[in-house]
């Protein structure tokens, strides 16, 4: 199984520590930002001591494709309303497509966008405009689009949608799909039926584009449109439909990567990776956590 967490990565050990971190968790796969998700204040690559966290995957025998690095909430190419929000968001995802090489990672989650009421045909179309000029130099960067609760004007919370960017886009080869398993529930599928999301899946986009998958329970009811993460085990999707996803024959060569809220200030992800390694649910987790066990 390839299965990780969101990291931090700050000073002093910067992506050394994001590595360190993964493994204290027992994880063989990590997602991280590369700067802070809500600005666009960025240190240089060369002061993230980039190669001593390769060097310790590599002695740990992970991949380096197993680094999934998300791009930052701000980059907005749906919107259709302001031009110099969708500018920023074009230079800053090619920036941050420069520091996936320089991290020797492969894929990079990127967030389809909101139309701000333009309506969602002119926000695909945005979108498209959007990664046509972000992506002229991806290289082999491939850009994992993430599905969405679809709240507010948000897109890409059908496969459709994400189909379209695929077909429309100069680079569209390039494109990949990061599934949420809470964006799924709350954008109205039936994720305890996995099966039959993956048929779907791989009628409108195909099994081979899906390079991710980020494993959340949800707070919300099926089809709230929220998008509002819960522990696992402990939200409307449960343990059984969870841990059927991150076993399932047809997903072993998927990165999995949890999401899931900390607990009074205490990351959940070594019990919660333990217990789907197992494929138990352990009903006493949060007491674990709340006593920092």
């Amino acid at each position: 199984m390839i299965i990780g967490s969101h990291v931090s990565m700050s000073a002093p050990d910067y992506v050394l520590g994001s590595v360190k971190e993964a493994l204290s968790y027992g994880a063989n796969a990590l997602m991280l930002y590369t700067g802070a998700p809500q600005n666009t204040r960025r240190k240089a690559m060369e002061e993230l001591k980039v190669k001593e966290a390769l060097a310790l995957l590599d002695e740990h025998h992970i991949p380096h494709e197993h680094i999934i690095v998300h791009a930052p909430y701000i980059i907005n190419l749906a919107n259709c309303q302001k031009q110099e929000t969708f500018e920023l968001g074009v230079e800053f995802l090619r920036k941050e497509i420069e520091r996936v090489k320089a991290l020797g990672a492969k894929y990079l989650v990127l967030h389809p966008g909101s139309h701000v009421q333009a309506g969602e045909e002119a926000g695909l179309t945005r979108i498209v405009e959007g990664l046509d000029l972000a992506m002229e130099n991806i290289g082999e960067v491939e850009i994992a689009i993430e599905t969405m609760a679809g709240k507010g004007s948000e897109l890409g919370y059908n496969f459709e949608q994400i189909r379209y960017l695929m077909e429309h886009a100069k680079h569209g080869d390039r494109l990949r799909v990061c599934m949420d398993t809470c964006h799924l529930h709350d954008a109205g599928f039936d994720v305890s039926d996995f099966d039959a999301i993956l048929e779907a899946f791989d009628r409108v986009i195909s099994l081979e584009r899906l390079v991710c998958i980020h494993v959340n329970d949800s707070k919300n009811v099926r089809g709230a449109r929220k998008d509002r993460h819960a522990n696992i085990g402990f939200g409307e999707i449960g343990f059984d439909a969870l841990n059927r996803i991150v076993h399932h024959e047809k997903l072993q060569h998927v990165v999995k990567i949890l999401e899931t809220p900390w607990v009074d200030g205490v990351a959940p992800y070594k019990h919660e990776i333990a217990m789907l390694k197992a494929g138990i649910f352990d009903q006493e987790i949060m007491t674990k956590l709340k006593n920092q066990e």
